[in-house]
């Protein structure tokens, strides 16, 4: 902790608080209460996505405080503010959905206008739902400012009161929002009653939390500890915790210490960490959101490092540990079974992590794992020397079908379940899909496409969950196999690809497919492709009347469909680090 006052000859803060020129400045701090030896400190942002959308955030205000606790105990003058979040479970399935991408790119540009606009020094970001993980943690590497994420907490998982009258396999599991989707499509086709349905709803999501499962933001939560930006194990308590305070306070603490030592996000974000991230995603079986949001991590810093090289790592990497859903446990028994840190050390065992990275405690990545004394459990966390699979639970896939690559999460699949080759059923949207899955006007054995949902033809890359789920509660989740453009939610399970590129709109070779076309996708081979020779699609091509119209001619959905870039690179809205001519932190 750092004691005294620390010199701000040059740090940001100095443009507003230091000389007689910045007195209307000070008055504007007083009048907050805060003395001159506070405006004297440095400023710290203490950013949250708290709001009343969904459980994911509704504990951020609250854990914030503990963070400004931390700061001030450094010797640091912390300054809360929020931004805003998509809740993707509430977004899903509609019109919403088309809010949630683009809302990662707002997130990281309202934080890096707070921030740029009141000159503040160090960064705590707080979040807690899918694209405020990805959208704090670009912010930070953009800013490059010294910089610690926290991630708001999971869900307890849900139980269903003993003698309720649900089905058996609904009573005897822990229950996540994953489950209600999936009771959607059990109700739709007559097996599950209103009155089991009602039951369920009421008992699935029964605390302040993100989605229990491994999916997108327990995710992107494991990545802010492998990555560097998080300290050790902080992502792992259920957000009803308390004991989710002792982390928020020495969060603040550690951004003071980065601050001292002047290390920055990049400092921590690099190449080798990326590549950590990447294999505790692999390992772990998550969220194929992972493979849009690391690239565009990368691309604040200046990196390159995309689809295609986060799906090598992802090949190469075992698959061992059994989080939903694919596997059988929650995020709270990863918690208990000693997280993250755990599972780096396995990983640490194959020679499968970088040990020079920095972390957000000054120390390195090998230097935290010596400090690791749990061992795998052999339940949640396998040894990394009898996986539950050898390569990991989430695949790349490439051929004519996706030049630009693809992504599908094959986690709790066996091996003869990851070919497919079925004609192709082909929808031009996510709605036209979704009716024919609830009217049964499709077959076993084909392939459901969905198309003109990227992230410039949605607009937005909307999730598909309500689809997947859907089939999975009709029964069908291994009889049919579905590709998009657009992305799955890090809650579907099934044989769903997402993330085909180029996109419709960008004239991919999805946007030619035809009714028939027999597609075949080979996620042990790393294959997508179509049987319709290139000249053909050239043919088709000619034919080919552009882009589908929308109902998005101005707005926010609107600029982002203009500025997104291709998934590959992951759907990025400006030039990145390469382009910039300035570092913040040192105006």
């Amino acid at each position: 902790m750092l004691k005294g006052k620390m010199d701000k000859s040059k740090l940001p803060s100095r443009h507003v608080t230091d000389g007689p020129a910045r007195a209307p400045h000070r008055s504007y701090m007083y009048a907050m209460g805060l003395s001159e030896e506070e405006i004297g400190q440095p400023l710290v942002g203490v950013a949250t996505c708290w709001n009343e959308a969904a459980p994911c955030n509704i504990a951020l205000s609250r854990q914030a405080q503990s963070v400004k606790l931390g700061v001030k105990s450094a010797s640091g003058t912390p300054r809360e503010f929020t931004t805003i979040t998509v809740t993707d479970g509430i977004a899903m399935g509609h019109e919403g959905m088309r809010s949630s991408l683009a809302s990662r790119e707002a997130i990281a540009d309202t934080v890096e206008l707070t921030m740029r606009g009141h000159c503040y020094d160090a960064l705590v970001g707080l979040a807690g739902c899918d694209k405020s993980l990805p959208g704090m943690m670009m912010a930070m590497v953009r800013l490059n400012t010294p910089s610690v994420f926290i991630y708001g907490g999971s869900i307890l998982p849900g139980k269903v009161p003993a003698g309720a009258d649900v089905p058996e396999e609904f009573a005897t599991r822990d229950l996540t929002v994953q489950d209600m989707f999936e009771a959607v499509g059990r109700h739709q086709n007559g097996t599950l009653s209103d009155a089991a349905l009602a039951i369920l709803e009421r008992v699935a999501c029964p605390s302040a939390g993100a989605c229990g499962g491994q999916f997108t933001a327990n995710t992107m939560a494991c990545v802010s500890e492998a990555i560097g930006l998080a300290l050790f194990n902080s992502s792992g308590a259920p957000a009803p915790y308390e004991s989710r305070d002792q982390y928020g306070t020495a969060s603040g603490a550690a951004v003071m210490n980065l601050l001292e030592k002047n290390i920055r996000a990049r400092d921590v974000v690099t190449r080798k960490a990326l590549e950590n991230a990447a294999r505790v995603v692999a390992c772990t079986g998550g969220s194929t959101n992972a493979g849009l949001h690391l690239p565009a991590i990368a691309h604040e810093a200046g990196i390159d490092f995309d689809l295609f090289d986060v799906c090598d790592i992802f090949h190469d990497t075992p698959y061992f540990v059994d989080l939903k859903p694919g596997g059988q446990y929650v995020a709270k028994d990863l918690y208990d079974a000693g997280g993250i840190p755990v599972v780096m050390k396995e990983l640490r065992k194959a020679g499968l992590i970088h040990e020079d990275c920095i972390t957000a405690s000054g120390r390195t990545i090998g230097e935290e794992l010596d400090l690791i004394d749990r061992n795998v459990d052999g339940r949640v966390i396998h040894s990394i020397d009898t996986p539950i699979t050898k390569t990991g639970g989430v695949v790349g896939l490439k051929g004519n079908l996706a030049p630009d690559g693809a992504i599908v999460k094959v986690a709790g699949m066996k091996e003869e379940e990851q070919v497919f080759t079925g004609p192709a059923r082909v929808f031009e949207s996510e709605e036209e899909a979704f009716e024919a899955v609830k009217a049964r006007t499709y077959n076993e054995g084909e392939v459901l496409v969905i198309r003109n949902e990227g992230p410039a033809g949605g607009p937005g890359m909307r999730e598909m969950l309500a689809t997947t789920a859907a089939l999975s509660g009709q029964g069908m989740g291994k009889k049919v196999a579905l590709i998009t453009d657009g992305r799955f939610s890090g809650a579907t399970r099934g044989f769903c690809v997402g993330h085909v590129g180029p996109e419709a709109a960008h004239g991919g070779p999805i946007a030619m497919l035809k009714d028939g076309d027999l597609i075949t996708i080979n996620a042990v081979t790393g294959e997508l492709s179509v049987d319709v020779s290139d000249e053909e699609l050239a043919e088709r091509k000619k034919d080919w009347s552009g882009p589908r119209p929308t109902n998005y001619a101005s707005g926010a959905v609107w600029k982002f469909a203009k500025l997104v870039g291709s998934t590959r690179l992951g759907a990025v809205t400006h030039p990145g680090a390469k382009a910039e001519t300035h570092v913040y932190m040192d105006l």
